[in-house]
């Protein structure tokens, strides 16, 4: 098993995905084409370093008929059908995972990783997500990491989110019957990872978002906190 060290400490905004009948999905870094009845998901190393890993996760279990890599050898390290998947070995920068899936199916989260020479992994690059569930997690686990290493850069962002998003947040506060930022913050510098994850998705609940698009393209400008956790 492949042993993490702050796995999602970097977390990257995403554009929102149009997500049509055809199933084309426009990414930074990951493209997507249908041949026959397959989706052939290409991964792009564009982090500018060599990559060890590939970390991939869908919300529905999916089989892999088939990847190969194009500058270097990366191999699956567990069975071809499931929900998560680790491609290990060395993938050059500019080099190309691909990944052969059944029409339909679309990672969740897709993240490039560098391991050490004590098997640790860390980011490298910005994730790729495509669920809001997800988004929820990285926050939780991002701001955990930020607020071990820099808690006082994490105080700073969150009082430039709260500052960039006043007027947004004063109306919400009153729809929701609380103040978001005395409840928030409390949770924000005291709560494991889970806990700020089920606060953003009770939040998320409330607000009747269920749709990831509908959370990063809407009135709330997230900036402040992308950037202090490692944007």
């Amino acid at each position: 098993m492949i042993r993490t060290k702050n796995l999602w400490l970097v977390l990257g905004l995403v554009a929102s995905l149009s997500l049509v009948a055809t199933a084309d999905v426009v990414a930074p870094w990951i493209d997507m084409y249908m041949a026959g009845g397959t989706a052939v998901w290409l991964f792009n190393n564009t982090t500018e370093e060599t990559a060890d890993i590939l970390h991939v996760e869908f919300e529905q279990e999916v089989t892999i008929t088939h990847y190969i890599a194009f500058g270097g050898g990366m191999v699956c390290t567990g069975a071809l059908t499931g929900t998560t998947f680790d491609f290990a070995g060395e993938l050059i920068k500019k080099g190309t995972l691909q990944i052969d899936l059944p029409l339909g199916a679309v990672p969740s989260l897709a993240q490039w990783l560098k391991m050490d020479e004590l098997g640790n992994t860390t980011p490298i690059g910005s994730p790729f997500f495509t669920s809001l569930t997800v988004l929820g997690r990285l926050f939780g686990i991002g701001i955990v990491a930020l607020r071990e290493s820099d808690p006082a850069a994490l105080g700073a962002a969150f009082e430039q989110f709260f500052a960039d998003n006043a007027a947004y947040l004063a109306g919400l506060s009153e729809s929701l019957g609380m103040s978001l930022a005395d409840s928030l913050m409390p949770i924000i510098m005291a709560s494991p990872a889970d806990g700020i994850t089920n606060f953003f998705n009770t939040i998320m609940g409330m607000l009747g978002l269920t749709e990831l698009s509908a959370v990063v393209t809407g009135d709330v400008n997230w900036g402040a906190l992308f950037v202090a956790l490692g944007m």
